[in-house]
């Protein structure tokens, strides 16, 4: 408001005598270079065009100060790394719901993936609720979580986070299960988790999630 303020001032008392003053000494010169011509030079900005280059000027500031003002302000965090997978297995939308739901099946897909030997699990290496707000537990207890939404055979998502991870950090897993001819594609998203731990997650849903499953559902 003060910079409007500040505009109107001027377009209002300043400008006009500036204009005057830039007018009369030019004429002045004009005359003294030329005495039979009285015509003040046309090459000067009318006062119009003045006025327009002060107000753009003016709006540039205000635009410009509001613009910083709310990037400095939003809180957006454009930087935040995610995984984007999409496996496809030869079995039914049903048949991979079933396998990343039900704790028998996905013990299974645990003791294929080789984790058992090499982490040394309990005798229950798999947990799984089958209600949405249930909580699992997975490998062991180094997975765990909650099922934010689960509509069989369709898509299930989860709040996720690893045994390593510092206190109260939990990621959103999403799978989204597709029918794809015969068998299944399962659109998989993974946001949320930690700086840096992006390679290694990628690596470990190939590794401990998708070849052991599709050994699961051959």
């Amino acid at each position: 408001m003060a910079l409007l303020c500040l505009g109107k001032y001027y377009l209002d008392h300043i400008l006009p005598r500036c204009c005057y003053v830039r007018a009369m000494h030019h004429s002045r010169v004009e005359f003294m270079e030329n005495r039979a011509d009285f015509t003040a030079p046309s090459n000067g900005p009318t006062r119009r065009q003045a006025i327009a280059g002060v107000l753009g000027a003016l709006g540039g500031v205000v635009i410009g100060a509001s613009s910083v003002s709310a990037g400095a302000a939003d809180g957006i965090s454009h930087t935040a790394d995610s995984i984007h997978q999409e496996p496809v297995f030869t079995a039914s939308p049903k048949r991979v719901y079933e396998a990343l739901t039900d704790a028998k099946l996905f013990t299974r897909v645990i003791q294929l993936s080789g984790a058992l030997q090499a982490m040394h699990l309990p005798d229950k290496p798999a947990e799984i609720s089958r209600d949405a707000g249930g909580a699992f537990s997975l490998y062991g207890g180094y997975i765990t979580g909650r099922n934010v939404e689960l509509v069989p055979n369709v898509r299930i998502v989860q709040a996720w986070r690893a045994g390593d991870w510092p206190a109260g950090v939990y990621s959103i897993v999403r799978f989204e299960l597709v029918e794809q001819g015969p068998g299944c594609k399962i659109v998989f998203d993974h946001t949320g988790f930690p700086k840096g731990e992006a390679e290694s997650l990628a690596s470990g849903w190939k590794a401990h999630y998708w070849e052991p499953l599709a050994k699961v559902l051959a």
